[in-house]
């Protein structure tokens, strides 16, 4: 099974498991605890390290324009609150296909985020764009609740047209070392998603608690079926960080070249400014490559970062900062 880290390392190449097939991995509890308890252990000074050295590159202005954006093409314009509207849900969906009305060659967001009882009006609102509609289902963001109930919220948020599923992994039953439970619970959110809707496994990673368990959850939904795997649900005091989006990153890489699929990376929560985002987009380049550099494969969950990119935006295009009052408010 994996192999050992060279001691110390934490290079482009670290943490790789052997290229033997994952067969059986998942046919048992046993054997898909061994599997995950046998990845290499995670090098917590090294990860920091090199996340914090990849934040400090510096782009020059054109690579900045291009970053910006390339971010704003991958941001789910997000709204997941209790007094979530109609009318905010369209407005969500004009500012997602148009964010800076003044400037047609503005790209357009990668998605709107909503709950399932939204979705239709989200589909509505973006209609005849490129943008999709995300939802996010399975008892978010707690994802407690029976399984009936996450495919139920999962089969409904689909037949109303959503392209894409987020859903809470169990992070009772990862805790508590279920772990086939947490992977059948993928492969049933997976199937009741259809051929129409991708699915984006969230972990809560800062309810996990240790690095080793975010990459054990990343090889879990992945051998599961994710289409993406995401930090966050941005509801707890922990979101997305360069260095578990880092991890990730490595593990979707190890990943495809391990079994030839690609899957998505979506850091959610606490990203709010250009210059995070750019600092993430690095991490992307310099970990999992140029193939990633795309918003079928990288995405930000965000609400507040898109405002602040169309600002920088303006700042390149005209050479001075706007206000606030220059972008519309969420």
């Amino acid at each position: 099974m994996p192999t050992s880290v060279s001691p110390g390392a934490h290079s482009p190449t670290a943490g790789r498991v052997s290229n033997a097939p994952l067969t059986d991995v998942t046919a048992s509890h046993s054997s898909l605890r061994r599997f995950l308890h046998g990845l290499p252990g995670v090098d917590a000074v090294g990860l920091e390290a090199r996340a914090a050295s990849l934040g400090t590159r510096s782009i020059k202005a054109d690579a900045k324009a291009y970053a910006i954006d390339l971010a704003i093409s991958m941001v789910d314009l997000t709204t997941l609150e209790g007094a979530d509207t109609p009318g905010k849900v369209r407005a969500l969906g004009a500012k997602a296909m148009r964010p800076d009305p003044t400037d047609r060659a503005t790209p357009a967001t990668a998605a709107v985020c909503v709950y399932p009882d939204m979705v239709a009006v989200a589909k509505e609102a973006v209609a005849g764009s490129d943008v999709k509609v995300a939802s996010v289902a399975t008892a978010f963001p707690a994802g407690r609740a029976p399984l009936a109930v996450k495919l139920a919220d999962v089969r409904e948020a689909v037949a109303a047209g959503t392209d894409e599923i987020d859903m809470v992994i169990d992070r009772g039953a990862f805790l508590a070392g279920d772990y086939l439970k947490v992977h059948d619970e993928i492969t049933a959110v997976k199937e009741a998603c259809g051929t129409s809707a991708r699915l984006k496994v969230i972990f809560e990673t800062g309810e996990l608690s240790t690095y080793d368990n975010i990459r054990r959850a990343s090889w879990l939904a992945m051998l599961a079926g994710a289409d993406f795997i995401k930090t966050s649900t941005g509801k707890v005091a922990v979101n997305a960080t360069p260095s578990n989006t880092l991890l990730m990153l490595e593990a979707v890489r190890d990943f495809r070249a391990q079994t030839g699929v690609q899957v998505g990376v979506k850091p959610a929560g606490g990203i709010r400014t250009s210059k995070d985002a750019v600092k993430f987009l690095v991490l992307v380049n310099e970990t999992a490559g140029a193939d990633w550099l795309d918003n079928h494969w990288f995405r930000f969950g965000a609400s507040s970062l898109l405002n602040d990119l169309l600002l920088q935006r303006q700042k390149l295009a005209t050479g001075r900062y706007s206000g606030p009052d220059y972008v519309t408010v969420d």
